[in-house]
């Protein structure tokens, strides 16, 4: 199954399209049952997703591969050794694991500030130990990749996806890491659940992108799908990815993936994809005017 569970709504209440809120823990447990029964084996999650790790370790987790990611170097850190070791313990702590598949770095700018050749030598030192499979970076842009490259081991890469956000795909980097056996997994490939919303539920702050939103409301009637069969079925139509986060709200809306995943892709048109930031990275989506 190519599919892994994103689990940062386990832990806060995320997304633009997220009405629930915070998965409950009940309705957590009945995620992870239903998500093993179909043979997905994966799961992400980090130190930075509140008590995500908490409710993965209270449910059981322990014959899963589990992602885990460091957060940012707080400030005033003076021995980054021992700070990475420490929160590398409390996630294991926390997922009640003894070692994780992956370890990323939530902000891989670190390795080129001040503390960056002792993170890097830290992160080395967890592979040796067996605490961590494989060491790697979660970034937001394929670019960050060109300065990465050369300076750090890496062996697994977590990109952002999605019918608009294709830069992994249109920088040539996906190719370039399959041909280096680097792993890939892709989240965001409902765009934070944007590309899921019925045209006149999108918040106005985005109607300056309506000739994009026009063109995918035409491509899917065109193609004969819904938002949600078109969003899965281009994301896991790549052999060069190894795994397509998804993070979820409740069971019935995993359900409704897996069904969404059974029929073909049709085509996208090439003007569909968009490279400006503003509207594909949703870290820059709070300091957006509504229109």
């Amino acid at each position: 199954m190519k599919l892994a569970l994103g689990t940062v709504q386990f832990g806060l209440p995320y997304g633009i399209a997220n009405r629930h809120g915070q998965v409950t823990r009940a309705e957590a447990t009945s995620i992870i049952g239903y998500a093993r029964s179909i043979g997905i084996d994966t799961l992400d999650t980090a130190a930075a997703y509140g008590n995500s790790e908490q409710v993965l370790g209270a449910i059981g987790c322990r014959n899963w591969k589990i992602v885990s990611k460091l957060p940012p170097i707080p400030s005033g850190i003076s021995d980054v050794m021992h700070w990475v070791h420490s929160t590398l313990d409390r996630s294991l702590r926390f997922l009640n694991v003894n070692h994780l598949d992956g370890l990323l770095l939530h902000n891989p700018a670190d390795l080129f500030g001040d503390s960056g050749k002792k993170l890097h030598q830290a992160l080395i030192e967890v592979k040796a130990s067996g605490l961590a499979s494989k060491i790697g970076v979660s970034i937001y842009d394929a670019s960050e990749l060109d300065r990465l490259f050369g300076h750090f081991p890496i062996e697994l890469v977590q990109v952002p996806f999605n019918v608009l956000d294709q830069r992994i795909l249109s920088s040539g980097w996906l190719a370039r890491l399959n041909d280096l056996g680097i792993e890939v997994h892709v989240r965001s490939i409902f765009l934070q659940g944007l590309l899921l919303l019925e045209k006149q539920a999108i918040p106005p702050k985005f109607n300056r992108w309506h000739e994009i939103w026009r063109d995918w409301e035409d491509y899917l009637r065109a193609s004969n799908q819904t938002p949600l069969e078109a969003c899965v079925r281009f994301a896991t139509s790549f052999p060069m990815i190894a795994r397509v986060v998804v993070g979820i709200d409740s069971r019935r809306q995993l359900e409704e993936i897996i069904v969404a995943l059974d029929g073909p892709i049709a085509s996208l048109p090439y003007h569909l994809k968009s490279n400006d930031r503003q509207l594909i990275e949703p870290t820059r989506w709070g300091k957006m005017a509504e229109l």
